[in-house]
């Protein structure tokens, strides 16, 4: 599905990630962990094409991310930020089917797509006239995810999606979100700071320092075989986030 064959990047004489080579597996959640800093958000930014390696190559469905087919590559990626992302000026509906209307979709197959994703995602009908700044934080997450979703992309790439979301939503999101995962059987590679949240949601960890891959594969191989000093410090240092996850 998504390889990184010997990636990195560079601004000037500051390089910010790699080299580093991963392989993400198709229809499986792949989670990137680490401390702020590390690289995680240059990865995904990378794989979206918004900005270019300085070194290797991202290759995706068998074929190298090409500057010239990006826009048709980009449609087969949903993207989904840290706070949604939404233009201010355009209803939660507007917002959700603005690549379908840019593309030109039949009025009825881009509300019956809306309404299958609203359903999904649990976002009410009666909010998709409202505004961002009328809506909740988890709203506007969930819009935003729905516009991820409108043109069923094989990719789904999340960066830190939740983080700014109070507890109590957060929790809620969190189980929607896996549920979400679960039901499309997308590939999906998340971006969090949460260990509590990455062993949640994720088949597979990467643990990054420093632009670098330090260790990756599950929970368990991470505490039970530490490849560093480094993992093993950075669990300890998260412990206390490994609380109970919200039930399934």
């Amino acid at each position: 599905m998504l390889e990184l064959k010997g990636v990195a990047k560079a601004y000037g004489s500051q390089r910010v990630l790699g080299p580093l080579s991963l392989e993400i597996a198709a229809a499986g959640t792949t989670v990137l962990i680490g401390p702020s800093g590390c690289g995680k958000s240059t990865l995904l930014r990378l794989v979206l094409g918004l900005v270019t390696p300085s070194d290797g190559e991202v290759v995706f469905e068998g074929r190298p991310l090409a500057l010239t087919e990006l826009p048709a590559t980009r449609r087969k990626m949903g993207y989904v930020i840290q706070d949604g992302g939404l233009f201010p000026h355009l209803s939660a509906r507007d917002n959700a089917t603005l690549m379908a209307r840019h593309l030109d979709w039949a009025p009825a197959r881009t509300e019956a797509r809306l309404a299958e994703l609203c359903e999904l995602t649990h976002f009410p009908d009666d909010g998709l006239d409202r505004y961002p700044l009328q809506l909740s934080g988890g709203q506007r997450q969930r819009v935003s995810l729905i516009r991820a979703l409108m043109l069923d992309p094989d990719l789904l790439l999340l960066d830190e999606p939740l983080s700014a979301l109070d507890p109590m939503i957060r929790s809620g999101l969190q189980k929607d979100l896996r549920a979400v995962f679960t039901a499309l059987d997308k590939t999906v590679v998340l971006v969090t700071h949460d260990l509590a949240e990455a062993a949640y949601f994720a088949d597979h960890l990467v643990l990054m320092q420093q632009g670098r891959i330090v260790q990756q594969g599950t929970l368990e191989e991470l505490e039970h075989s530490p490849a560093s000093e480094f993992v093993t410090d950075y669990l300890d240092a998260q412990r206390g986030a490994l609380r109970p996850s919200p039930a399934s």
